[in-house]
């Protein structure tokens, strides 16, 4: 019977049981498209990533438990986590080559900073705004699209408190963060997020790191910041640093390894 090495990371986190969870899958070659997508499946968590040596580079693919995703921020970091910690502990960088292009991994002790391009938003259209606003059940200060949907709500308090329709929201053409400033939380950031992609799979994704590569860009114009601080105030909930870099974004954040075995398959 055939195996493969699996760790799950919880990231974005500094303690276990929270952030975002994701399972890594090191690969000594690529394996069939097919499989992966088994394994996500099977896993059953937001993202599976699996990675392999490419040259200088690692190539690195992500799977929700229904599709392969383009961009994915917390299984990046755990990939980089497992091949930093578990796999090769004297390495402090490294370079995925992914659907979104190269993106480059450094670790600094126990934070470990993800350089991804920026997606900087657009103002939505007044049928998509509409459109959003009805699925949400509430009036947003502003929509805003960039890969994805973004509402940006009044407050801290109505980021948490806001109860999905996961059916209304998977009628939306794709996934949908709600975000706004962090000022009222109990402990202060510079904004606040969730996100939401029932149309992927995944009804509330715990922790978004892609999702920063349009937040930051946005928050860093209103607030008149190159480096932010942020909280995914979901169930779970992480925390993020931020900094813009022109066209990139360093998304930055810690992880806790929780598990690590085989797969047979």
């Amino acid at each position: 019977m055939p195996t493969l090495p699996i760790y799950q990371v919880d990231a974005f986190t500094e303690r276990p049981f929270a952030g975002n969870p994701a399972a890594v899958c090191p690969l000594e070659a690529p394996i069939p498209e097919a499989l992966m997508q088994d394994i996500a499946a099977e896993n059953n968590l937001s993202e599976t990533a699996f990675f392999h040596p490419q040259g200088e580079a690692f190539s690195l693919r992500w799977f929700t438990p229904t599709t392969e995703v383009e961009l994915c921020g917390h299984a990046t970091l755990a990939s980089a986590f497992v091949l930093m910690t578990a796999l090769e502990p004297a390495r402090s960088e490294v370079t995925f080559r992914t659907r979104s292009g190269l993106l480059p991994v450094r670790r600094r002790d126990d934070d470990f900073l993800l350089d991804f391009p920026a997606y900087p938003a657009a103002p939505a259209d007044a049928e998509t705004t509409a459109r959003v606003a009805e699925a949400l059940r509430l009036q947003p200060r502003e929509v805003v699209r960039a890969r994805s949907l973004y509402a940006v709500l009044d407050s801290a308090a109505a980021v948490r408190a806001f109860a999905p329709d996961f059916g209304a929201l998977s009628r939306l053409p794709t996934a949908i963060g709600i975000t706004a400033a962090g000022a009222d939380e109990a402990r202060p950031v510079d904004f606040v997020a969730r996100y939401f992609a029932p149309t992927y799979g995944v009804n509330e994704d715990p922790v978004t790191g892609s999702a920063y590569c349009t937040l930051a860009p946005y928050w860093g114009a209103r607030l008149g910041k190159q480096a932010l601080r942020a909280r995914q105030v979901s169930r779970r909930g992480g925390e993020v640093s931020c900094a813009l870099a022109g066209e990139r974004v360093q998304i930055g954040g810690k992880a806790r390894l929780v598990i690590s075995g085989t797969l047979s398959y």
